[in-house]
């Protein structure tokens, strides 16, 4: 358990010290995938005729709200400067549904990667919440930090599967 940045030496969780770490600019991007159960949702998506109003810029102000906020929601996290959060949507035709891609960046000690995770993860449930009176069973998929940048590893790239 020592290894584990989160983990003290008697066992005890805590919050990591960044003090002494060198600020850089950090980046990341995360992804999902919201796969609707029936294809006409995608249709009246595209449409605009979703009862509830305008799915995707709804689903952005919250991604973007729940990015600002991550240190709220997810224990041990760091609040972080964000100087830029986007979330942005992919029509996935095939699937049928829409790829949901968050980007968020700060000038800190510590990486951004679970604002840009959380962001990505409140779009795809609000997306859910507006759509669910006519799809039931829409699913979120494929969770994942694409890339992030700085810090002392410098630029880090999701590896293809099995590489």
């Amino acid at each position: 358990m020592s290894e584990l940045s989160h983990v003290a030496p008697d066992g005890s969780v805590r919050m990591v010290d960044v003090g002494d770490k060198t600020e850089s600019v950090r980046s990341a991007t995360a992804h999902a995938q919201v796969r609707f159960h029936e294809r006409a949702t995608l249709s009246r998506l595209r449409e605009g005729t979703v009862a509830k109003g305008d799915v995707l810029n709804t689903a952005r102000i919250a991604g973007i709200m729940a990015a600002k906020r991550t240190s709220e929601l997810i224990p041990l996290c760091h609040p972080l400067p964000l100087d830029h959060v986007a979330v942005d949507f992919e029509w996935l035709d095939d699937l049928p549904g829409l790829r949901v891609v968050a980007t968020a960046r700060c000038r800190g000690a510590t990486g951004v990667e679970m604002e840009a995770l959380t962001a990505v993860s409140v779009a795809a449930l609000t997306v859910i919440d507006m759509l669910k009176a006519i799809d039931r069973w829409i699913t979120v998929e494929g969770l994942g930090l694409m890339e992030k940048s700085g810090g002392r590893h410098g630029p880090l790239v999701r590896p293809a599967p099995g590489g």
